[in-house]
């Protein structure tokens, strides 16, 4: 069926208070009736002029219904019917906060069909400067850029959605100014560096066993938590990837999917790695890789990881870099040492190869000095060879 068209409907009139009023259909309910757009100007001349920008904004649009709902409900509505079923449990959590101490406490109480991209744009600039939450729930203290992407790219798809479901005409946050994240730089452990470390971890009998599997597979701090022996092959000597550990919430400890469908991978491993895991099945006597330290039944806690891995830097009196670093550390180290940037990708389970080299341009950079220098060197040869003949 055709969309239909919103136009006026003969009604302008001049109110009351002096202004003139109008309105266009823009929609229509579930019985029929149609939904009015209204209109308030100060002149007729200038109602004219209002009107018509209004259609042509709302040419061909139909909305339904719930189009006057308020940005609360439908992110309600948005999360418990369209993607509780399909994201991660640490992801589901990280939406929720959000809406909760971000978007609710500005824009919750505000009509979808009203939003505007100037008053996205105030909102973020606000969350910018003082959206985050402090221990006493108050805000007032500066948000990280990057935390404000976030908001913005869950914003984005929430109202993309609402777009499609003829809520409103356009999606409000298409032309806003974001800040550039600020992501922490990565940082690795040189080759001195990481000698240094593992000299460390093989005192610590309890650690050793999992931070040599981080450092020669470059997983995910969730992922190598989330190992069972179910995963492991020792004739094959490969590890499958398929679930990751996320945040303890009210005491439970959240095990979902790996963080991308890539991410869900096997991966042949070191033989010293295979080997290590051939040792250690032979005395831990639970179904994961790694247990709780505490809880056997468990899986490892990937804060207890964090934690112990800053006490093994102090102690190497090493940089105190953050856990993701040691999948840098693994990362540059292997393309450095002439593995390709697919090959790469698909151990550690990127999306696709072009991410890898975004992410390591300055080892792939060194590869490719080396390159014209090897051709160089090459070329000199053959040019050589022809002026002395």
């Amino acid at each position: 069926m055709a969309k239909r068209r919103p136009s006026g409907d003969g009604m302008v009139r001049k109110r009351d208070d002096g202004r003139w009023e109008g309105r266009i259909v823009v929609g229509h309910k579930n019985n029929g009736e149609p939904i009015y757009k209204y209109i308030l100007a100060k002149t007729q001349a200038e109602l004219t002029q209002k009107l018509h920008d209004m259609i042509e904004i709302y040419r061909d649009a139909d909305l339904s219904e719930d189009c006057n709902m308020l940005l609360s409900e439908w992110l309600d509505k948005w999360i418990n019917e369209y993607i509780i079923c399909y994201v991660r449990p640490n992801t589901l959590f990280s939406y929720t906060a959000m809406i909760k101490n971000q978007i609710n406490p500005h824009l919750g109480n505000r009509p979808l069909s009203a939003l505007t991209t100037q008053e996205i744009q105030k909102f973020y600039n606000t969350i910018k400067k003082n959206g985050r939450v402090k221990s006493d729930k108050k805000h007032g203290m500066e948000l990280a850029d990057s935390m404000v992407c976030k908001v913005h790219m869950m914003l984005h798809e929430t109202l993309d959605i609402a777009v499609k479901q003829r809520l409103i005409v356009n999606n409000p946050t298409n032309g806003t100014k974001l800040p550039k994240n600020n992501y922490a730089p990565k940082q690795i452990l040189n080759d001195e560096q990481l000698d240094k470390f593992i000299e460390v971890i093989k005192i610590d009998k309890r650690w050793c066993d999992f931070f040599y599997t981080e450092i020669t597979t470059g997983l995910r701090k969730g992922e190598i938590c989330g190992l069972k022996w179910e995963d492991f092959d020792e004739n094959r000597g490969t590890l499958k990837i398929q679930r990751s550990i996320g945040k303890t919430i009210n005491g439970v400890m959240l095990i979902g999917e790996t963080k991308t469908e890539t991410g869900s991978r096997e991966i042949l491993l070191p033989p010293s790695t295979a080997q290590l895991l051939c040792r250690r099945k032979t005395n831990i006597n639970s179904e994961w890789i790694f247990p709780n330290l505490r809880n056997a039944e468990e899986p490892m806690n990937p804060q207890c990881a964090y934690q112990r891995l800053k006490t093994l830097l102090k102690k190497a009196e090493l940089p105190s870099i953050r856990f993701h670093d040691l999948r840098h550390t693994f990362a540059t180290h292997v393309i450095a040492g002439g593995v390709d940037a697919k090959t790469l990708s698909g151990i550690l389970g990127h999306a696709n190869a072009s991410f890898t080299l975004d992410n390591y341009t300055h080892v792939t950079t060194d590869m490719q000095k080396s390159a014209a220098r090897i051709v160089g060197n090459f070329m000199d040869e053959i040019i050589g060879g022809v002026e002395n003949g």
